[in-house]
């Protein structure tokens, strides 16, 4: 496979992935957004917010291009706070910006370009990223998962399914 279309492919696949937590949100009322519905505490504006800061900005704006992590919330899981003064809308765009800086980064950068800032709790951690194609299928991995657990957040809050199973 090549390069290119291996690369088509992994992006096509997290845009995928992108578009199953925009669906989950969508029709949601503010309240419904911000209500957290498991036990753990989070809010699906919150997921969404972890997903803009965890995944998408760091992984490709910091670890892959090197930028800083000056965005970063203060404070005990403040990638998953959403303040009451934050809209759900600013939230959500942000997110989508997030993802339209990623694909730009994925779409002119050769699959295997080494991480600008590698981690040091990596290798403490047992893991690897030696370049771009291992960030991004960490980040489909990691969004797939997090969609997985909107499905469940909007079938308790209002009972849409994303998969409906008859």
């Amino acid at each position: 496979m090549s390069n290119e279309h291996e690369r088509d492919l992994l992006l096509s696949r997290l845009r995928g992935q992108r578009r199953h937590v925009l669906a989950q949100l969508d029709g949601l009322t503010d309240a419904q957004l911000r209500a957290a519905v498991l036990p753990s505490g989070w809010s699906p504006l919150g997921l969404v917010r972890h997903l803009t800061l965890s995944d998408e900005r760091y992984w490709f704006e910091v670890v892959m291009a090197g930028g800083p992590l000056d965005f970063w919330p203060e404070g005990a899981n403040g990638d998953w706070t959403v303040g009451a003064d934050d809209s759900s809308d600013q939230v959500i765009e942000a997110y989508r910006a997030a993802c339209a800086a990623s694909d730009t980064l994925i779409e002119t950068t050769s699959l295997d370009t080494p991480p600008a800032s590698p981690e040091d709790w990596w290798q403490q951690a047992g893991l690897a990223f030696p370049d771009l194609r291992t960030v991004l299928v960490h980040v489909l991995v990691e969004t797939a998962t997090h969609a997985g657990h909107l499905d469940a957040a909007r079938e308790l809050i209002d009972g849409k399914q994303y998969l409906v199973l008859d």
